[in-house]
């Protein structure tokens, strides 16, 4: 026990919050230049690891997006010096929900992390012994999540490590019903689909006095976004740190009420015996996200439409002489992933090859391609089109150039099967 109040006394709180807050001011007086020194080993070289083109998009596997020369910099400055991770995530979350205009904000190790640290904050607040005995000893706490049935996803694991189990519902009937002594939250996947609207969840449920979590992790852009949720009414959202945001992969925003906030930050690391003690973020990756909000925040979204737009052009004039291919592009009409992607189609007794095997191909050549996981009739993604002769293009991770490669290898892929 002496060793455990040692080592709390010695994370705890100080006045150093204040020095670290105008420390992350400065984050985007940084220069742009890149980290990468002349000396810097290629590791994937040296573990025979082939990088790739992302014509895809901000997927884990794909490991998301691509940090910002700005944003590699501030990374690569905090990882010179030690500071204090509790004075740290004081100081970025002050700053960071003064920028996004919210109650509170803290920095986790992705958005899954937040939904675990946002459960358990739901949990556990105001009963810290709570903390220390969740997820099996749950006693008399209270452990219902209420939860549109289409809107359980591959993410429900990290709520249910707080022990809650889901109550389903599907229609606003059946909600309004579900609430009891045992509701401790409701759950909403702002990419899913549902017959209730955000609106009536938000006020049915604070008329039980239940707060309401809305995961928005891919939900950016639009910039706005980033606080049209928590300005409607949730108490928690989340967003990822390494898709949109193009902040370090390994890194989440979670924003809303303040009293929440401080209950997420008991259960999360670097406090020792908490359901979050894992999902540690170091300092560099603490840095790194308010540095990708500061630069995410000085864009503009038409600008970054534009930007897109003119990618999928590009890739698009180049299949113009493959025949009976059709291009265009299109923004998924879901949440999340709201952004341009080029949607190409063709006649398959001409151009004799699916769009599996043209993904395969992609994947197979130098440089290494990977298409978006629609192309070739897989499950649709994040409401984009799938279909055997279909090939989708996800444009808005390519780096400057890539467009043109990608093209130039789409039509030589396509160019070769139409005169199979």
């Amino acid at each position: 026990m002496a060793r455990r109040l040692n080592r709390r006394k010695f994370l705890g709180h100080g006045a150093g919050a204040l020095a670290g807050g105008a420390a992350l001011c400065a984050v985007p007086q940084l220069s742009a230049k890149s980290p990468t020194s002349a000396g810097a080993v290629d590791y994937y070289q040296k573990l025979g690891i082939t990088p790739l083109i992302n014509a895809s998009g901000t997927y884990t596997v794909l490991s998301a997006s691509t940090m910002p020369d700005e944003v590699q910099a501030a990374v690569a400055l905090a990882a010179k010096q030690p500071v204090n991770l509790n004075e740290l995530h004081d100081a970025a979350g002050e700053y960071l929900a003064k920028r996004l205009h919210c109650e509170a904000a803290m920095i986790t190790s992705g958005a899954a992390a937040a939904l675990v640290v946002g459960t358990a904050a739901c949990v556990t607040i105001g009963n810290d012994s709570a903390v220390l005995n969740i997820p099996t000893d749950m006693g008399g706490l209270k452990n219902e999540v209420i939860v549109q049935k289409t809107h359980r996803y591959g993410y429900d694991h990290a709520i249910r490590n707080c022990g809650v189990r889901f109550i389903e519902v599907e229609t606003l009937e059946q909600y309004e019903q579900a609430f009891s002594e045992r509701t401790v939250m409701t759950h909403f996947f702002n990419a899913g689909e549902g017959k209730i609207s955000r609106e009536d969840w938000l006020r049915v449920a604070h008329s039980h006095g239940v707060p309401c979590f809305n995961d928005a992790a891919a939900d950016v852009p639009p910039i706005s976004n980033l606080w049209n949720y928590t300005k409607m009414g949730f108490d928690l959202v989340t967003f990822s740190g390494g898709k949109g945001l193009r902040g370090p992969q390994c890194t989440g925003l979670l924003l809303g009420r303040k009293d929440l906030i401080e209950a997420a930050r008991k259960n999360n690391s670097p406090n020792s015996n908490t359901v979050g003690r894992g999902l540690k973020v170091a300092k560099e990756e603490i840095v790194g996200l308010v540095a990708a909000v500061d630069y995410f925040l000085a864009q503009d979204d038409a600008a970054m439409e534009a930007e897109y737009r003119s990618r999928a052009e590009l890739i698009a004039r180049e299949l113009k002489s493959i025949p009976t291919i059709q291009t265009r592009v299109f923004v998924p009409e879901v949440a999340a992933n709201h952004v341009p992607h080029l949607l190409i189609t063709y006649d398959q007794s001409r151009v004799k090859i699916t769009g599996t095997e043209v993904m395969q191909k992609m994947r197979a050549g130098k440089p290494r391609i990977e298409l978006n996981p629609s192309t070739g009739g897989a499950p649709a993604s994040a409401g984009l089109p799938g279909g055997p002769n279909t090939i989708v293009v996800g444009v808005w991770m390519l780096q400057p150039g890539q467009d043109q490669i990608v093209g130039k290898r789409l039509r030589q892929v396509m160019e070769d099967a139409a005169k199979a």
